[in-house]
């Protein structure tokens, strides 16, 4: 590398067309799978353009084709049921020493987000804001889980197609890792070691799948960390977390173990809501452990300002020969958009702990979590993107020379 590429962590807002068919598709409705085709692959498309217009270098669909960053896997994988939850009003999200601390602020947050979500359903389905929210269902293992790449096969199609427009442009598709079994309860593995390997055996398939289509793989884990804060909250220790922690990495590198590790980028963060974050694990207390995945780059947050000061971290953890980082240089947590001058200045401070040679740009986390769940503003997010490759290449010209970028 001659340059700070710019990329991102890889979930994008729907845009309202697309956002009617997943809306019917979530309610059961009837709709015209030939027109929904249409348009998801004409969303890929566009999503695609946009970014190669801001700047961005490593480019993805978009997340386009997925109702959730993590429910879309258990849309295609048999062996699953859902169960509609008694939720009596409380959030579904898992219980936190976070949420114990400041009750009153996510009483508050929590209906800020129901009321977005309700709207963006409503919206979508041009009902106005009348329109009932689905109950929340949990997803249970009943059955051997087995995989079904339909739906995979359909989004490395789309994003392949939005490609051959823009030569040069780099693509990865973002899936999950099996600490994601988190949120599914197991009726049918014998214990959760098995469980949690079954899973990963799932994934590899989706894993082998994105890198022989030529495109990169990125794993995303989000419940790797915040499951420290869970377990602690249930009056564990931090060494129970670690055990649970390492199981789901063992798991996550079998589901690896054909695919080259200069293939795959594993993106982790604290949790992507908006909230205190003050009982997130210290990066210096888990590093080891993201350093034990057999990946090429580790895209970690950096941007936020829980986490922005823990690029120090480099000055004493080597990162391994070869590897890679993919530090968050502007935030889903704000809606303010970062100064290009700013990105610039974290690129070049963290780069010359770790080589300018190993340091991409990008994002804390995707600016939309599902289809109807966005943490910014259309408008901000593509804001924030183009602030992005701008530092990219004011980094670049600092660590290259003025010829450079």
């Amino acid at each position: 590398m001659d340059r700070i590429l710019a990329t991102h962590a890889g979930s994008l807002i729907r845009p309202p067309e697309l956002l009617s068919f997943l809306a019917a598709r979530e309610r059961g409705g009837a709709d015209d799978e030939d027109a929904y085709a249409r348009c998801l692959r004409d969303s890929v498309a566009e999503v695609v353009r946009r970014q190669v217009e801001a700047g961005i270098d490593v480019v993805d669909d978009g997340e386009m084709g997925k109702a959730s960053w993590i429910t879309y896997l258990y849309e295609r994988v048999s062996g699953l049921e859902t169960r509609p939850m008694d939720t009596d009003g409380a959030s579904i999200l898992p219980p936190s020493r976070d949420r114990q601390a400041f009750p009153g602020a996510y009483a508050e947050l929590d209906a800020l987000d129901e009321a977005a979500n309700r709207q963006s359903t409503a919206a979508a389905e041009g009902a106005g804001n009348e329109t009932a929210a689905e109950g929340a269902v949990a997803w249970v293992c009943t059955g051997p889980l087995r995989y079904d790449r339909s739906a995979l096969d359909r989004d490395i199609a789309n994003l392949t197609a939005a490609l051959a427009d823009h030569e040069g442009a780099q693509a990865f598709l973002p899936v999950v890792a099996p600490a994601s079994a988190y949120w599914l309860t197991n009726e049918y593995y014998q214990d959760d070691e098995e469980f949690v390997f079954a899973l990963a055996d799932v994934l590899h398939e989706e894993y082998e799948a994105i890198v022989d289509s030529g495109l990169l793989l990125q794993v995303d884990d989000a419940v790797l960390m915040h499951e420290c804060d869970t377990i602690m909250s249930r009056g564990g220790s931090f060494e129970d977390y670690r055990r649970w922690a390492e199981l789901r990495v063992r798991a996550l590198n079998h589901a690896l173990r054909t695919i080259p590790e200069e293939r795959v980028r594993y993106h982790l963060c604290f949790g992507s809501w908006h909230g205190p974050h003050a009982f997130d694990p210290p990066l210096r207390d888990v590093v080891d452990l993201v350093l034990q995945v057999r990946a090429g780059a580790y895209a970690i947050e950096q941007a936020n300002p829980r986490h922005e000061h823990e690029w120090r971290v480099w000055e004493d953890v080597r990162l391994p020969e070869g590897k890679k980082l993919i530090p968050g240089v502007v935030t889903h947590h704000t809606n303010v958009v970062e100064h290009p001058e700013l990105v610039a200045q974290r690129l070049t401070r963290l780069a010359k702990v770790v080589g300018r040679e190993n340091v991409l740009a990008g994002t804390d986390c995707g600016f939309a979590q599902g289809a109807f769940v966005k943490r910014v503003h259309p408008e901000i997010q593509w804001a924030k993107l183009t602030a992005l490759a701008e530092g990219a290449r004011l980094a670049t010209r600092e660590l290259w020379g003025t010829a450079a970028g």
